[in-house]
């Protein structure tokens, strides 16, 4: 062994304990969120300080992977749970939208943990034909306040759609059955659930060709002890793992019908 190569090896004993401390310095992730995304992140009705839903569990499966302990707590409504994050006194967004706003205080990890399908909803008996954004000119559409839309695609709708939001989905999905609007713009997910709580599953179509996609990323603040490069890299590669294995898909049926279950219990039922 020459010189040099008794230098790098005498250096790389040196930083191993350096590096594994970095590696393993963030022991505990404080992670928030909408609470009113249901079926990926919701309030627990049993325990309404914490948050619950797909996006929940395939975080906390990928940091049991990892060795990190995740608490998914509830800091409420979705601005405020931003503002948390932001600021640093919580470590990680669940379901940040991509925005250029957003990386100015947010590390966002790709790809997104789930995609969210935006769906044209129409009534089974409706002349409307539905392929491309373009054939809803001259219609009315509803959605709910709470959708969560790509800003290219809000940017669209402002200019070329007529969309009337509403308080909630079921209102939105009441507009259409009540002939006041043509269409509705719901989640996949969310629509189906809404739509089978309500018993009106056989009047309504929901057009398979997404018209949004907006996807919904694990987002790190800046100010977070948590924030460095081997963290996000491994978390990068759990987010390309969950959906490739069929896992991401699996928590969104399992949490489904945990919503689902919860929507018919009217004492314990999230505003959807």
């Amino acid at each position: 062994m020459d010189v040099r190569q008794a230098g790098r090896l005498l250096l790389g004993l040196a930083l191993a304990p350096l590096l594994s401390q970095a590696a393993g310095k963030c022991e505990r992730l404080i992670v928030t969120g909408s609470p009113d995304a249901p079926p990926y992140l919701w309030r627990d009705p049993a325990d309404p300080t914490h948050l619950i839903g797909a996006s929940a569990d395939l975080l906390q499966q990928a940091a049991q992977e990892l060795g990190i302990k995740v608490q998914v707590l509830y800091a409420g409504k979705r601005s405020q749970a931003q503002d948390e994050v932001r600021t640093g006194r919580m470590d990680m967004l669940l379901d940040a939208p991509l925005t250029l706003a957003g990386l100015n205080a947010l590390d966002y990890i790709h790809p997104p943990l789930v995609r969210n399908d935006y769906l044209v909803w129409t009534r089974k008996d409706s002349s409307l034909i539905y392929e491309t954004p373009a054939d809803l000119h001259g219609y009315k559409g509803a959605l709910s306040q709470k959708a969560r839309l790509t800003e290219p695609f809000e940017d669209f709708a402002k200019r070329q759609l007529t969309l009337m939001p509403q308080p909630s989905l079921t209102q939105a999905f009441q507009k259409l059955l009540l002939g006041q609007v043509d269409y509705v713009v719901a989640g996949r997910y969310a629509g189906m659930a809404t739509a089978q709580t309500l018993g009106i599953a056989e009047d309504l179509l929901a057009h398979s060709q997404p018209i949004d996609q907006p996807g919904l990323f694990l987002a790190i603040s800046h100010d977070s002890a948590c924030n460095e490069p081997w963290l996000r890299g491994q978390l990068a590669k759990k987010m390309t793992e969950l959906p490739a294995s069929g896992q991401a898909e699996a928590a969104l049926q399992r949490n489904l019908e945990r919503w689902k279950s919860q929507l018919q219990q009217p004492l314990s039922a999230p505003k959807q």
